[in-house]
């Protein structure tokens, strides 16, 4: 009578200690993602003209079929998307692993055992032995360690998406640096031709004895640097079509066809609103979804300080003949139920809700920072856009001039009006003047696409 007393007792004690632990663990907080420690302005600050278009699938935007097959073709064979796809896969078996421990856990062990001694001679014998075990979830700990782990599988999801979307950019990105590689190795190719013409004139004149040896040897080393350049600019198309292949999944034979043209970009889209970024970008989301499964996992670990109940059960038969242990009549079982308070641990469950919460802490200012990262990537290339399209302009104004005055300096030069260093001066103002402006056509190109990657928009 006064054993049952104690153990009453102590059970009523340990409840009551429960019930304060459980007191003490704060919930996860409710988390909004529209919560920022920084202002933001409802409208985008940039200078960018307004446009009706809604936001939707860049791609097409470019009206290039080659592109779009390219792009195709890298979100079905990268190995790095491949490898986001299979993180994906892992996260999504490591929540139905967080969450396993919810269920009754069976397992069963048949086995036969074989003995002889001198006293009782040789035996022999077959066991079927089950062991069962229970952990009664009461206060929500497996659950929410479930949950923790299903918001990281969502947020592997978001980072598949962020890959996805970075790796159709970069194939794009790649595509047009080749078209403009490309194209200035045209330009400078056509530079080379139209000195060798130089070459043939002022050798022509050194002959006649009308120039001196010094124009003739500016003018070969001219050349040489052209050639140079040329020989640069050839060596830039092979290393980006290198890199566009590795990003299709192929080998790096330098097989793909380059455009004959860079494209006008795209008309101007509808940025949307910075509130909307947060609900679009899958970094940001992802980043979220981290958030708060750490805010999951340590409401996990402060649970742990709680009891745990255990129904616990163990049977089975043994027998030397097979078809005995088989016979439900003959298996023996044996039923509990247990109660484990943790009382000292050493520090360590403290140690790791302290640990939880500084990962909490690191969750939380990762977020602020992709967000406040985001907006600066959308902010910098709407203002870029404007001012690229004044510089393509500009340059464009710059190539018509330049190309007008070289052939000016030509007739001024066999005219002997101009020295040898003037007519030079032209023909490099020209080549710099058009590759400037390829540089910068392309430029606009990037600056489109590096926007729709930040606005966080679907291909």
């Amino acid at each position: 009578m006064i054993q049952t007393q104690f153990s009453t007792l102590i059970i009523c004690h340990v409840w009551l200690l429960a019930v304060f632990l459980l007191s003490a663990c704060s919930a996860p907080p409710v988390r909004d993602a529209n919560t920022l420690v920084f202002a933001r302005p409802s409208q985008w600050t940039s200078q960018y003209p307004a446009a009706d278009n809604a936001f939707s699938g860049w791609l097409k935007t470019f009206n290039n079929p080659q592109l779009s097959i390219l792009v195709q073709q890298g979100l079905m064979a990268n190995f790095d998307l491949k490898a986001a796809a299979a993180r994906v896969d892992a996260a999504r078996e490591q929540a139905v692993i967080a969450g396993a421990g919810r269920l009754p856990q069976l397992a069963f062990a048949p086995g036969y055992q074989s003995s002889q001694d001198v006293v009782n001679g040789e035996s022999s014998a077959f066991t079927a032995l089950f062991a069962l075990s229970w952990e009664l979830d009461i206060w929500g700990r497996i659950k929410t360690t479930q949950q923790a782990a299903g918001q990281e599988a969502e947020a592997a999801i978001e980072d598949y998406q962020a890959v996805r979307l970075s790796l159709a950019a970069r194939i794009a990105q790649t595509y047009f640096e080749i078209t403009e590689a490309d194209l200035q190795s045209r330009v400078a190719e056509q530079s080379v031709k139209d000195r060798g013409v130089i070459v043939d004139l002022v050798r022509g004149r050194f002959n006649k004895g009308l120039t001196r040896g010094l124009d003739l040897r500016l003018v070969l080393t001219d050349v040489a640097n052209a050639q140079a350049q040329l020989a640069q600019n050839q060596n830039n198309v092979q290393i980006l079509q290198r890199r566009l292949q590795a990003l299709l999944g192929q080998y790096p034979d330098t097989r793909l066809p380059a455009a004959d043209k860079l494209p006008a970009p795209p008309a101007s889209l509808a940025a949307g609103l910075p509130a909307e970024l947060l609900e679009r970008r899958p970094d940001l989301l992802a980043a979220f979804k981290r958030c708060r499964a750490m805010d999951a996992r340590l409401n996990s670990a402060q649970k742990a300080l709680l009891p745990r109940i255990t129904l616990t059960a163990a049977g089975g038969a043994s027998s030397p003949a097979l078809m005995e242990v088989i016979d439900p009549r003959a298996a023996a079982w044996n039923l509990a139920a247990g109660l484990a308070q943790p009382v000292f641990t050493g520090g360590r469950l403290q140690a790791d809700i302290r640990l939880k919460q500084a990962n909490v802490e690191e969750a939380y200012n990762q977020y602020q920072s992709v967000a406040l990262n985001a907006f600066r990537e959308v902010e910098q290339t709407l203002a870029a856009e404007s001012h690229l399209r004044k510089q393509e302009q500009a340059l464009q104004e710059a190539v018509s001039q330049t190309e007008a005055s070289r052939k000016l300096a030509v007739y001024a030069y066999q005219q002997g009006l101009i020295e040898i260093l003037t007519l030079l001066d032209s023909y490099r103002s020209t080549l710099n003047a058009q590759s400037a402006h390829l540089a910068v056509q392309r430029q606009l190109l990037t600056n489109r696409i590096s926007l729709y990657l930040a606005l966080g928009g679907p291909v």
